[in-house]
């Protein structure tokens, strides 16, 4: 018997980029988005708690707020850190 798998549902949201360390304003728009879901780990990295549990988050990196009320991590290239 097959089975029949049906496509992911997307569950589209918003969603910010981690600022490089000396970007201040941006920084306090990230944690006033962030609220209690995260917190500081060192200069320019960010934990993120997600469904699959904390992750970390660098600058270039994207958090995203889906619709369901949870965070996600999208891990970019480290551009930042050059």
């Amino acid at each position: 018997m097959r089975v029949i798998r049906f496509p992911p549902q997307f569950d589209h949201g918003a969603a910010l980029r981690v600022p490089p360390p000396n970007d201040r304003a941006n920084w306090q728009k990230l944690w006033a988005w962030l609220g209690d879901e995260a917190h500081s780990v060192a200069e320019g990295v960010v934990q993120v708690l997600t469904p699959d549990g904390p992750v970390m988050a660098h600058c270039g990196d994207w958090i995203v707020l889906s619709h369901s009320g949870v965070f996600h991590v999208a891990h970019a290239v480290r551009a930042c850190d050059a």
